[in-house]
């Protein structure tokens, strides 16, 4: 059998694999769900082969689907590596970012892949902390530019995107239905005493703080396993959790604000570069900006 791979396909092969779910797959490639669902089965179609198993919390690689990851990583690399040999434009330099780890495991991580594989001559730093860190990095030109949550207006950068953060809980645990109702929340955090605890006592729920985590993961976990609620970006929502809605007692805790800052100093092409790739990294979201203050 002569196999016909087409690349676009193998690429959202590799987002569905990797995200486990098709909705969280189609804003890494920039599609909608049903076209995504589309190219998975052409895919299936060309290779004569179930990739995926279906179920209520999001798909799992069939065994088919397995022998064929790690030769998709290939192809795609494989891709990418040559499309940058022939690209006039690639660009050459040093590129410092500050990425918040609510965005570190995909979208950015999506992102920076993608221009190291397009400017192999760009050396790219990366720095992995709090947004208060990595602006202050900038500010201080210890950086290039950052991605930063904003949730007090006070940034003078370019939104992205608004990314309300919201209670979750898992649909299959239903953990939010008990009293007191066990909380999760970062360690050490003024955005939790000022903003998360604030939120559930202007709905009079009554909680205890069950879990502390110093990381995103942590939060993550205790939803996810059922242990606690937590207040999690609604773009960040893990596959089989849900949002808790004002009907059930449980407000917004925040509007935040996605910004990208750039140190004024930093006027090199590579920088301009990968600001460009980080805007069209959120460019896949519906969710209008608002002006930054």
């Amino acid at each position: 059998m002569t196999l016909h791979l087409d690349g676009d396909l193998l690429r959202t092969f590799l987002a569905v694999a990797d995200s486990g779910n098709f909705t969280h797959a189609a804003t890494r490639v920039g599609r909608t769900q049903s076209a995504v669902s589309m190219q998975i089965k052409r895919l299936e179609e060309a290779v004569d082969a179930v990739l995926f198993e279906r179920g209520a919390r999001g798909v799992t690689l069939t065994n088919k689907g397995s022998q064929l990851l790690g030769n998709a990583r290939r192809i795609v690399a494989l891709f990418e590596e040559t499309a940058a040999l022939f690209d006039a434009t690639a660009l050459e330099g040093k590129v410092s970012i500050g990425i918040h780890q609510e965005y570190a495991e995909e979208r950015l991580a999506n992102a920076l892949h993608a221009f190291d594989r397009r400017h192999p001559g760009v050396e790219i730093t990366v720095r992995c902390g709090t947004s208060e860190e990595n602006l202050a990095r900038v500010q201080s030109g210890d950086l290039d530019l950052a991605v930063i949550f904003d949730w007090q207006g006070h940034s003078d950068g370019e939104v992205l995107m608004v990314d309300p953060t919201v209670w979750v809980t898992s649909e299959k645990h239903l953990t939010h239905e008990r009293r007191p109702v066990p909380v999760a929340l970062f360690r050490d955090s003024a955005w939790s005493r000022d903003f998360a605890i604030p939120s559930l006592e202007s709905c009079g729920v009554d909680y205890r703080v069950a879990f502390l985590s110093a990381v995103k993961g942590g939060l993550r976990l205790a939803v996810t396993s059922g242990l606690a609620i937590s207040p999690i970006s609604r773009s960040d929502i893990p596959p089989g959790c849900r949002e808790l809605t004002a009907g059930e007692g449980f407000a917004v805790v925040d509007h935040s604000n996605v910004v990208l800052v750039i140190n004024p100093s930093s006027r090199s092409a590579a920088v301009a570069g990968m600001a460009e790739a980080i805007r069209e990294a959120f460019s896949t979201f519906a969710q209008p900006a608002a002006s930054a203050a």
